[in-house]
């Protein structure tokens, strides 16, 4: 007897896992070739190296004055290595033989002018002026030099922010789905092959996905779906349940019709187990599970047991799947999964006080995506002010939230590298100057989306300088509307994501699930376009490190990023990119395109505003 599968299509997803082949019969043929063939004979020695072969040697270096005809005798330790090595490269085999030697040997002299004085050891001092271009944080001493023609660039927030970015026709994408996933034409689900349970764990939009990928996999294995627990992460410390982050009742409606979902498990079932979830056998499937391994590997045990549980369940399913796979995880993202009442509630009201003190601007308004934390700086070992006191807080946070990881023996760190290499977290002043060099000026509005900023008050003063206009959650909204809230960090994350989605420009420093998960949903919302600033931060780093830059220059600069990231802004999803970040073309229909197909038969599409 075999279970259900509403989303299986026959034998060719489970015959696409084993994926298998031989080897090519042309390479086949090559390889056999040339095993066979005898080895080309190596060339002739130098003619001049030869000639000095055949002579006589009566130096004494030698030490013998008998003639002979091949290599002189070598009594000296030091010449026997040199001759070595001269006769070596000066035959084929002999290059082919040291030039790995050579690669690496210039590989470990390049890595080690890489340690940088200053990175030796995080938190180390050094010589700051030997330093390579980038290693080093100076962004101080350019914002010194740059700010006073930053007052005098004045009155363009404006024109900027109406036209970041280019309107580009015959690009404009709009939201669909197939018929088969939204219509409430659907006939009745069929009878569940049994009860999926799932455990979500990490932040806000590490929980989404879970969520996402369980909504898949439950149609996938014809479950029913129990609506996913949360683990109470070390990092998060955040006990909130689903239905304080999301909206229950709404979730669970719009999928009524693809799977069904309940909020509990029920009580005859349960009892089966003992009245304790924990005794329901926990399936440990690998990451980025196919579907066709979903069929074989889990759908036997539903059938068997009844229920199933999968914990953890982040990443487990793959980003390459069919397409009926596909427009579940888009119905669940972008249509299901909605914020809670409260969350919602609030972040409406921050949404309509940012509007209304972006009036100069039209409404429209700057977030940025700050990513400054004390953990943050301290996981990226990256050395700002430097200093002891600064070198004592990050071995303190590192110690406590990843105790001995960065102290193992063998483990070198190199702050300069890590910098250099854009590994660092921005910096508000360094967000600050990049968004004036773009052309926001300080009438411009800028939301700032954050955790607690690493000594806040020294850190945020040269930004909030250079943007008077700016906004964070705990100034937007009042001490008690945010009560509920203070704890609980990914509902407080809910926040800065509704603020965020409905920016007209939205700046991401660090990366993360936060601004993957808004640049696709930024996408979803505003025609394809992910309207996100997405800074080169090798490029960065060496801008950074320049004083005596000219504000022309760095503006130059600062234009050309911008027009990168709005070229950068319809990309489409790749077989190996995710959906969450990319929802075109799986969830997105080319706007032209989709009006032929509803005047062809409105049925067939459905589109979803």
């Amino acid at each position: 007897m075999h279970g259900f599968s509403r989303l299986w299509s026959g034998s060719g997803w489970i015959s696409s896992g084993g994926g298998g082949g031989g080897d090519s019969p042309t390479l086949m043929t090559t390889a056999t070739a040339m095993a066979t063939a005898s080895p080309p004979t190596s060339p002739t020695v130098s003619p001049r190296f030869r000639h000095s072969s055949r002579r006589k040697s009566s130096s004494s270096v030698y030490g013998s004055g008998k003639s002979s005809g091949g290599p002189p005798k070598l009594e000296n330790f030091i010449e026997r290595i040199v001759y070595i090595f001269l006769s070596a490269v000066f035959r084929r085999r002999g290059v082919l033989l040291f030039a790995p030697i050579f690669y690496f040997s210039g590989m470990l002299m390049y890595m080690d002018s890489l340690s940088l004085l200053p990175g030796s050891r995080i938190g180390g001092g050094g010589d700051r002026s030997s330093s390579p271009p980038g290693s080093i944080y100076r962004s101080p001493q350019v914002f010194e030099k740059l700010w006073p023609y930053m007052q005098l660039d004045t009155n363009h927030s404006y024109n900027e922010l109406m036209s970041a970015w280019r309107r580009r026709l015959h690009q404009t994408w709009r939201p669909c789905v197939n018929w088969s996933t939204a219509s409430s034409e659907l006939s009745k689900l069929p009878k569940s092959n049994g009860f999926l349970i799932i455990e979500a764990n990490g932040g806000l939009n590490q929980q989404r996905i879970s969520i996402c990928d369980a909504v898949a996999v439950a149609a996938l294995l014809n479950a029913t779906l129990v609506i996913p627990r949360f683990h109470l992460n070390s990092v998060w410390r955040d006990s909130s349940k689903f239905g304080e982050i999301f909206d229950e009742e709404f979730f669970i409606y719009s999928l009524r019709n693809n799977v069904n979902v309940i909020k509990e498990l029920p009580e005859d079932v349960l009892h089966r187990f003992d009245n304790n979830i924990s005794n329901i056998v926990n399936l440990r499937v690998k990451a980025w599970s196919t579907p066709s391994y979903y069929l074989r590997k889990v759908l036997p045990k539903l059938l068997e047991l009844g229920a199933v549980r999968i914990a953890p369940f982040s990443n487990r399913l793959a980003h390459a799947v069919p397409s009926e796979t596909q427009s579940l995880r888009c119905l669940a993202n972008y249509e299901a999964l909605r914020f809670s009442k409260p969350i919602q509630s609030l972040a409406e009201k921050m949404v309509d006080r940012m509007i209304r003190n972006s009036s100069i601007s039209g409404g429209n308004y700057v977030s940025v995506h700050l990513r400054f934390e004390e953990d943050m700086v301290a996981f990226s070992c990256c050395i700002y002010d430097g200093g002891e006191e600064e070198k004592l807080e990050m071995d303190n946070a590192r110690q406590k939230n990843w105790r001995g990881k960065f102290k193992k023996a063998g483990r070198v760190i190199k702050p300069g590298a890590n910098r250099m290499d854009g590994k660092c977290p921005l910096t508000p002043i360094e967000v600050g100057m990049i968004l004036r060099g773009m052309g926001f000026d300080n009438t411009t509005s800028v939301y700032v989306a954050a955790g607690k900023i690493y000594r806040a008050e020294k850190y945020m003063a040269p930004l909030r300088q250079m943007f008077p206009l700016l906004e964070t959650k705990e100034t937007l909204a009042s001490e008690l509307e945010l009560a509920p809230f203070q704890g609980h960090s990914s509902r407080l994350a809910a926040l800065d994501y509704a603020v965020c989605l409905h920016s007209e420009v939205f700046l991401t420093t660090q990366g993360g699930n936060f601004p993957h998960f808004l640049m696709g949903h930024r996408r979803y919302l505003y025609g394809g376009h992910a309207k996100t600033i997405r800074p080169d931060k090798r490029k960065l780093v060496i801008l950074f490190d320049s004083p005596n830059i000219r504000w022309e220059n760095f503006k130059r600069q600062m234009h050309e990023m911008l027009r990168h990231s709005d070229s950068k802004g319809y990309e489409m999803r790749k077989p190996s990119s995710s959906l969450y970040t990319f929802p075109m073309p799986d969830c997105m229909c080319k706007q032209q395109e989709l009006e032929e197909v509803q005047n062809i038969d409105g049925n067939i599409t459905v589109t979803i505003s």
